[in-house]
């Protein structure tokens, strides 16, 4: 490896060791009970800071083979710092949480968020930020525009809801619909009304979002139809042309 490598490599040690072992709350991550976090978290927070687009696992892989690996234990997909600077206390919730946290959805759970309220996938825990910019970061690595949703934490740990401070930001595994502040959605959002079928569209299987379906019956360029009469070839319309002409 040249030296302009091996600077490199250790740069990226340093960040690493900073991000897992430090402060990961800062870069929008919370690793799991064992400190570890998933390669696809991490590199998603190592891409969203500037100068650092180019890392791939393949560079980690780098950083576990030279001079710094006893930082670092890697296990399967994912990765945790040896030496672990913070703490993830989830035994005692915060008793003075800000007046109001933010979370970033999916655009399509929104209107279900809104009805429902947020509950936590088993075995994770809900990420909520006092800061709009980080909420939204975090955001979007599930939705390149996702939705901003204000939480009244002061008012859901009144209520009994449990808010676990880590670094800048606070877990929890469910926040009630009544307790969430966010873009209005519409009855038909929320509730979408079957979708009358079309002339001669009927048997056919729903279409996922994205794709696109060819309706011969309706294709603007006739020759396509499946059925109907056949459309005149380039001499026939050049033969009527000159009768035209002629009259």
């Amino acid at each position: 490896m040249s030296k302009r490598n091996q600077i490199k490599t250790h740069n990226l040690a340093r960040f690493m060791l900073y991000i897992l072992g430090h402060k990961p709350d800062e870069f929008g991550l919370v690793p799991d009970s064992e400190g570890f976090v998933t390669y696809k978290e991490f590199l998603w927070a190592v891409h969203e800071e500037p100068g650092w687009g180019y890392v791939r696992k393949g560079h980690i892989n780098e950083v576990l083979l030279g001079n710094d690996r006893a930082l670092f234990q890697p296990e399967e997909d994912r990765i945790r710092a040896l030496d672990r600077r913070w703490h993830l206390d989830l035994e005692n919730p915060s008793q003075f949480p800000p007046k109001i946290l933010f979370v970033a959805v999916r655009r399509r759970a929104h209107p279900v968020v809104m009805e429902k309220g947020l509950t936590a996938v088993e075995g994770r825990y809900l990420v909520l930020s006092p800061d709009r910019e980080m909420a939204e970061r975090i955001g979007r690595r599930r939705d390149q525009k996702p939705v901003l949703l204000e939480i009244m934490a002061a008012s859901a740990r009144e209520a009994g809801i449990s808010l676990y401070p880590f670094g800048n930001l606070f877990l929890t595994d469910q926040v009630p619909a009544r307790f969430i502040n966010g873009p209005p959605v519409s009855k038909e959002d929320i509730k979408i009304p079957e979708r009358k079928r079309e002339k001669g569209m009927e048997g056919r299987a729903d279409f996922e979002a994205g794709t696109f379906v060819l309706d011969l019956d309706r294709d603007p360029d006739r020759s396509r139809r499946r059925k109907g009469k056949r459309q005149k070839g380039w001499k026939e319309e050049a033969r009527k042309m000159r009768r035209r002409k002629q009259r």
